[in-house]
């Protein structure tokens, strides 16, 4: 188990930190606007954000011990592929949902 001390001070340390990186945008900047550089990237912020978060799912999932394996690969490609014809979020996540049930089912 780790000691109490050094885990209260990892956590107050993160806390602060993150507090500190939301600061520098709305206390730093407040109500001045933005330069336009800025904005457009990020505008790009949330479209990294879904992605960083399923690859490692994809890539070494849990429920494999970390080896890919064609159910995942192909439900990742069917949502790649239904976002990018469709531009629709929504139908991307259903279609590769359904995929990989579908996938996990069929390969069992």
């Amino acid at each position: 188990m780790i000691d109490k001390t050094t885990l209260w001070s990892v956590i107050i340390g993160l806390g602060l930190g993150s507090f500190l990186l939301r600061f520098a945008f709305t206390g730093f900047v407040g109500d001045r606007p933005m330069p336009a550089w800025l904005l457009r990237h990020l505008r790009y912020t949330a479209v990294a954000v879904l992605p960083a978060l399923v690859a490692p799912q994809v890539l070494w999932p849990a429920a494999t011990d970390g080896v890919p394996d064609p159910a995942r690969m192909a439900a990742a490609a069917v949502t790649l592929a239904v976002g990018l014809i469709s531009k629709n979020v929504l139908a991307a996540m259903l279609a590769g949902g359904a995929t990989l049930y579908g996938m996990l089912l069929l390969l069992g």
